[in-house]
């Protein structure tokens, strides 16, 4: 019945988990992504987690007023467990680098998509620019016929937060290790403990690599990661390397690094002050270099809270906008 009533188009995408193909829904004669999950034990538990959590996130957004992916079905075939969603478009990693504006814009739909998450008790815990999909992804032919998703230009900036498979509650059991390498954050590396917090250090991460065009932290290596958050943003508090069980990491109350290894080099040419990012050091800039300095906080204590970061003067702009909206 499911099999009859869905056909394949295309392929989307490939991964450990499966994959996800777009299809025509025949019933409603429209496009969707279905994602068809591996028959193996593991992967079936991360897609029944993951139903169950896109199954709250429809029952207290009914009227898909926030930017998370609507899951429209779900059935298993042949052993595999089948999520139906809505069809979206490129994801953002694939048009980076963005301008100040069109951050603003995409940043805005995005933390208040994962603030209602946290609002509802749950982390997603695996955000980056693959995981934050384009409504739409038409776009304007900028020069020539050859012209790379790097030189379109889209028609709407509209986007959404997609892949709940790692989303964890409140409640639930936090895994020690979450989030991909580049987007994760201190306390993770460190096996501090996590909570809400480790979404915004990930948020921070992607906004960075949305205004460079490439990641912030280049690297596979924990202890590298450490030293090259240093290098951007300073050294890291005396009193969470004291905390940390992965004494390795700790020379002397110190990160243990040696700033004569060919790997500090390589820091030394990759990363620098976040500051000294800034191109422009427009007003604009200056907003969103600030708003990324309280996200990137070492110290979960003291860094930004999504429903904070909504408040900041980057997005003044965007309030504005919206409380003309509704008036």
């Amino acid at each position: 019945m499911m099999k009859e009533r869905y056909e394949v188009v295309s392929t989307l995408g490939e991964g450990a988990f499966g994959k996800v193909v777009e299809c025509i829904d025949r019933d409603k004669d429209e496009h969707v992504a279905v994602k068809i999950v591996r028959n193996i034990e593991c992967f079936r538990e991360v897609a029944k987690s993951e139903i169950a959590v896109l199954e709250e996130i429809n029952s207290l957004d009914e009227d898909n007023t926030f930017a998370c992916v609507r899951m429209l079905d779900w059935f298993e075939h042949d052993g595999h467990i089948c999520i139906v969603f809505e069809l979206l478009g490129l994801s953002t990693f694939d048009v980076l680098p963005f301008s100040v504006e069109q951050i603003r814009h995409m940043a805005f739909q995005i933390f208040r998509a994962v603030c209602f998450l946290h609002r509802n008790k749950l982390t997603h815990t695996d955000l980056k620019p693959e995981n934050i999909l384009f409504v739409r992804s038409d776009y304007d032919r900028q020069s020539n016929v050859k012209t790379t998703c790097r030189g379109r230009k889209l028609q709407s900036l509209d986007v959404k937060v997609v892949d709940f498979g790692n989303a964890t509650f409140d409640h639930g059991h936090h895994e020690s290790l979450v989030s991909t390498r580049h987007y994760r954050a201190p306390e993770v590396i460190l096996d501090l403990g996590w909570n809400q917090s480790c979404d915004v250090w990930s948020l921070g991460c992607i906004l960075m690599e949305f205004y460079l065009g490439r990641t912030l932290f280049p690297t596979h290596d924990s202890k590298e990661h450490l030293a090259m958050m240093e290098k951007v943003l300073g050294p890291i508090p005396p009193h969470l390397l004291k905390q940390t069980s992965k004494q390795h990491y700790v020379h002397i109350g110190r990160l243990n690094w040696d700033e004569q290894s060919p790997s500090a080099d390589y820091i030394r040419k990759h990363c620098q002050p976040l500051k000294q990012y800034m191109q422009r050091r427009d007003e604009e800039e200056k907003q969103l270099f600030d708003l990324l300095g309280c996200m990137l906080e070492y110290d979960v204590c003291r860094r930004i809270t999504l429903e904070e970061a909504l408040w900041h003067p980057f997005f003044s702009l965007m309030r504005m906008q919206k409380q003309q909206q509704h008036s």
